[in-house]
């Protein structure tokens, strides 16, 4: 299984559609960041798929360690 790949060290805020389906990039690799273009193939890595419960902003991890996924913990504030 590949390691995760830092996208970002900090979150992005997007704005999500309430009902909608999304798929996070869980390994980093995406080149549409923070959602998934298939870029994980190969890896052992899956995206997080999730349906958004409410529309409008959301900050969505980037530094791919956080423990609420797909959204951001403040955990990118704890790695050195």
């Amino acid at each position: 299984m590949t390691s995760r790949k830092t996208a970002g060290s900090k979150p992005l805020e997007v704005d999500l559609i309430k009902g909608r389906i999304y798929s996070w990039c869980s390994c980093g690799l995406s080149f549409k960041q923070p959602f998934c273009d298939g870029e994980h193939m190969g890896t052992g890595i899956k995206p997080k798929v999730f349906k958004a419960e409410k529309s409008g902003p959301q900050h969505l991890c980037m530094c791919k360690q956080t423990n609420n996924s797909p959204f951001c913990d403040g955990t990118h504030n704890t790695k050195k």
